[in-house]
């Protein structure tokens, strides 16, 4: 069984074949050492999840483990949740998005900026799998309030939100999704790099 030590020894740059080799039966440990209060043996057990996910079916039975920390009073709990689950999506043939998805995109009013943006970014894993989720998702998404949000986040936020919409409107046409990357595109907030960086997303 790998230990704590193990862990750590490993080179970030080697972990998505590190985590080729993980034995199924290690995943629970991995998955425990999510809730650790050391910031690197939490990081490096989360970065190991996420790549053992891009290729491989085994972390999503752990599914309302990570649904449990959409709850968490930890904002890191929040984050780590949200990512995994869709870092999951791919793999989510029982549609349990669909009972998950109202709390997840609860996060999107979360009282952290950096969790809010997590939230948003991760959307961009789910909706390739989730179609059927699209209008929900593109309604909560508009009514994030770039005005109120802390001004030296606010491009931030309202760029991760055009990355999502622009990767929905791959798959469909919703006249909001157009008139909100228009409104975006011409209303000042964004400066000639985000608006070209925006088009090149198109």
């Amino acid at each position: 069984m790998i230990s704590i030590e193990k862990l750590l020894s490993f080179d970030r740059n080697d972990l998505l074949e590190v985590s080729k080799t993980i034995g199924k039966e290690e995943l629970p440990l991995f998955v425990e050492w999510l809730s650790e209060k050391d910031d690197e043996i939490r990081y490096q057990a989360l970065l190991l999840l996420q790549h053992r996910s891009l290729y491989c079916n085994d972390v999503y039975p752990f599914w309302d483990i990570f649904c449990k920390k959409l709850k968490s009073e930890n904002s890191y709990q929040r984050s780590i949740g949200l990512m995994l689950i869709a870092d999951n999506a791919r793999w989510d043939t029982d549609n349990r998005h669909d009972d998950t998805i109202d709390e997840y995109l609860l996060l999107l009013n979360d009282e952290k900026p950096i969790t809010v943006r997590q939230c948003i970014q991760a959307l961009c894993k789910i909706v390739p799998y989730k179609n059927h989720l699209h209008h929900k998702i593109v309604n909560k998404l508009m009514t994030i309030k770039i005005s109120e949000i802390k001004e030296t986040m606010r491009k931030l936020i309202l760029l991760d939100i055009l990355s999502v919409l622009v990767i929905i409107r791959k798959y469909q046409t919703i006249d909001e999704v157009e008139k909100y990357i228009i409104d975006a595109l011409t209303g000042g907030l964004l400066d000639k790099k985000a608006i070209k960086q925006v088009k090149s997303m198109m």
